[in-house]
């Protein structure tokens, strides 16, 4: 069987040191390039017909609760910091109950934000507001939904690593790699949160 060696980054005569990225978190970080460019695109054409459109948000259709989301932003923020805080603790603990508490924090608060998420779709399409009802309605579901999917991927992410925090099984790159999600999913909000809500 043949022994797999790790690739060295020093010349000779030099210690051996580890590269500043992770091929997983580099890879993560390349997956987000991606991801920001197909959401400049959705706002790039929200803001195309937003501006040509005479009245908007078009008469007849109900509006975004812009309070109760901006307080619901609050709790996507707060599950940020918190993972933020859980990898400096693991950065310098390991595999300790107080990483292991603040990674739970940051799942159960993200899961809080897309719960509510969900409940205020529910209640737009009650209110008649759809994909079909208006461009105003599609760019809704288009832009929101598509972050939506971003955080329940993300969320996932966060479970995965809380399963392998708890089994003393994670890597720092590993956590590294879905850190950097979660501050894509937490990042972009405000900016769709502004042009969608606030328009």
């Amino acid at each position: 069987m043949m022994k797999t060696i790790e690739p060295s980054y020093a010349g000779p005569g030099e210690p051996n040191r580890s590269p500043a990225l992770s091929t997983s978190a580099l890879g993560m970080l390349i997956f987000i390039a991606t991801e920001l460019m197909f959401f400049a695109s959705l706002i790039s054409a929200f803001l195309i017909i937003n501006a040509s459109a005479e009245v908007w948000p078009p008469e007849g259709q109900p509006r975004l609760p812009a309070l109760a989301t901006a307080l619901n932003s609050l709790v996507l923020f707060a599950s940020g910091f918190s993972i933020f805080k859980a990898y400096r603790v693991f950065a310098q603990d390991g595999h300790s109950e107080s990483a292991r508490k603040l990674v739970r924090l940051a799942l159960w608060l993200g899961s809080i934000f897309v719960a509510v998420q969900g409940f205020e779709w529910i209640r737009l399409l009650g209110y008649g507001l759809t994909l079909t009802s208006s461009q105003y309605g599609a760019f809704f579901y288009l832009i929101i939904g598509a972050h939506g999917i971003h955080a329940v991927g993300a969320l996932l992410g966060l479970w995965r690593l809380y399963l392998k925090l708890r089994a003393g099984d994670l890597e720092q790159q590993g956590f590294q790699a879905v850190l950097f999600f979660w501050f894509f999913v937490v990042g972009i909000w405000p900016i769709l949160y502004v042009l969608v809500y606030l328009s």
